[in-house]
C-alpha cells in the first residue's frame, strides 16, 4: 500500500508540474507561422519544426495587367528569335503553376546569446504549357506539364537576440533578434522535362529558372525581427532578404529577395492566437543567361522575372498547454495577394498556404 501511494504521489506530483511548465507558454509566442527565424531559445533547449508550403499560380500579365495567351504568342517578341527553330514571337503560354514545399528545420541554443538554425526543404513544382502551332497564328496546339522535384538550397546559421527576451510568465515585453544564415547550393539548377514544341515534337528540355530547386549560389540571407507584447495583443515587424553571391555553374544568378512584414496577433485564450499580416516583396532580374535554357516561352528569358507584390494574409497559431502533448505547437496562415507588378510577361499570383509543427525541448 505504501509503494502504491508512493506512485501515486508521484504520477499527480509530475501530472501538476508538467502543465505548470506549459502554463507559461502562449500561442503568440511565436510569429504567425509564415514568418521564419522570429525567436531565439534559452540555453540547451533544441526545437524541431516542419512547413508544409503551397502556392498557386494562374494566368498571366505584364506589370500590373493581364494579357491574354493569344497576345502573349502573337505580340511578345522571342529571345532568341533568329537561332535555328526560334519562331519570332513566344509560341508557349504557360497556364498556371503549384508549388509544394516542405521544409524541416531544427533549432538549438549552446548558450542564451546565439541560437543555431538550420533549413532542408523539399520541393515539388507543377506548371501547364499551352502550345500554338508553327511560329505564327493564334492556332492552339496542344498541352503538356512539366513535374520537376527534389532536394533545395539547404541553409545554416544563427539567430542573437539583441534586446532582451520576453519572460514566459508575462504578458508583456520586446524582442528584437538578427538572423544571419547561409543558403548553400545544394539544389539541382540542371532539372529536364519534356516539352511539346510548336512543331508538335516532344523534346527533353533543361527546365526554366524557376523550375529549378536550387539557385546554384551561396547566399546570404539576414533578418531583423521585433515583437512586442501587450496584454492579450502583441505585435511585430521583420526585415528578411536573401542576396546572391557570384554567378552559379550555368552562367546566372537568380534576383535579390528583400521582403518585409508587419503582423497583429490576438489571444481569446492562452491556447489559439488570430493574426493578420501584410507582406511586400521586392526581387529582382535575373543576371547572366543559361546556355542550356533557350525556346519561345516566357519562362525562358530572364528580363521576363522580378518585381514587386504586397500580400494579406491571415493565421492562427494553437499550443496545447495540459497532457501529453503539451508544448506541441500548430500554425496555419493562408493569403492571396492584392497588388502585382511583374517585369512580365509572367504568371500571376492566386494564393499561397503554410501549415506548420514546432516543438521544443
Amino acid at each position: 500500500m505504501k509503494n502504491l501511494a508512493f506512485a501515486g504521489a508521484m504520477i499527480a506530483s509530475c501530472t501538476l508540474a508538467y502543465p505548470a511548465f506549459a502554463h507559461n507558454v502562449r500561442a503568440d509566442d511565436h510569429a504567425p507561422i509564415g514568418v521564419s527565424a522570429d525567436h531565439t531559445h534559452k540555453k540547451g533547449e533544441v526545437m524541431f519544426s516542419l512547413r508544409y508550403m503551397h502556392m498557386a499560380m494562374s494566368g498571366n500579365q505584364v506589370g500590373t495587367d493581364g494579357i491574354s495567351n493569344d497576345a502573349i504568342v502573337t505580340t511578345i517578341p522571342n529571345r532568341f528569335a533568329g537561332m535555328p527553330m526560334q519562331p519570332p514571337t513566344l509560341r508557349l503560354a504557360p497556364q498556371s503553376m503549384a508549388k509544394d514545399m516542405v521544409m524541416l528545420g531544427a533549432m538549438y541554443s549552446p548558450a542564451d546569446w546565439i541560437t543555431l538554425v538550420a533549413m532542408l526543404p523539399y520541393s515539388e513544382r507543377e506548371s501547364n504549357i499551352t502550345t500554338y502551332a508553327g511560329p505564327t497564328g493564334a492556332t492552339v496546339l496542344g498541352d503538356f506539364q512539366t513535374n520537376p522535384k527534389g532536394i533545395g538550397d539547404i541553409s545554416a546559421g544563427a539567430i542573437f537576440p539583441l534586446l532582451g527576451q520576453k519572460p514566459a510568465t508575462s504578458d508583456t515585453g520586446t524582442e528584437l533578434n538578427l538572423r544571419a544564415v547561409v543558403g548553400m547550393p545544394t539544389g539541382s539548377i540542371d532539372e529536364t522535362g519534356q516539352t511539346l514544341s510548336p512543331m508538335n515534337m516532344q523534346m527533353t528540355m533543361t527546365m526554366p529558372y524557376g523550375m529549378q530547386s536550387g539557385s546554384g549560389t551561396w547566399d546570404l540571407m539576414p533578418a531583423l525581427t521585433l515583437k512586442q507584447w501587450a496584454g492579450k495583443w502583441s505585435f511585430g515587424a521583420q526585415y528578411a532578404g536573401t542576396i546572391r553571391t557570384g554567378t552559379n555553374d550555368n552562367s546566372y544568378r537568380l534576383g535579390d529577395v528583400h521582403e518585409g512584414s508587419l503582423w497583429a496577433s490576438y489571444l481569446p485564450a492562452q491556447w489559439i492566437s488570430l493574426s493578420g499580416r501584410v507582406r511586400a516583396q521586392s526581387t529582382g532580374r535575373i543576371e547572366g543567361l543559361n546556355p542550356n535554357v533557350m525556346g519561345p516561352v516566357q519562362t525562358a528569358n530572364p528580363d521576363f522575372s522580378g518585381g514587386e507584390r504586397v500580400d494579406l494574409l491571415g493565421g492562427v497559431n494553437f499550443v496545447a498547454t495540459h497532457g501529453a502533448l503539451a508544448g506541441h505547437r500548430l500554425g496555419i496562415e493562408l493569403g492571396a495577394p492584392i497588388y502585382q507588378n511583374v517585369n512580365g510577361p509572367q504568371l500571376t499570383g492566386d494564393w499561397m498556404l503554410t501549415v506548420g509543427w514546432q516543438k521544443a525541448f
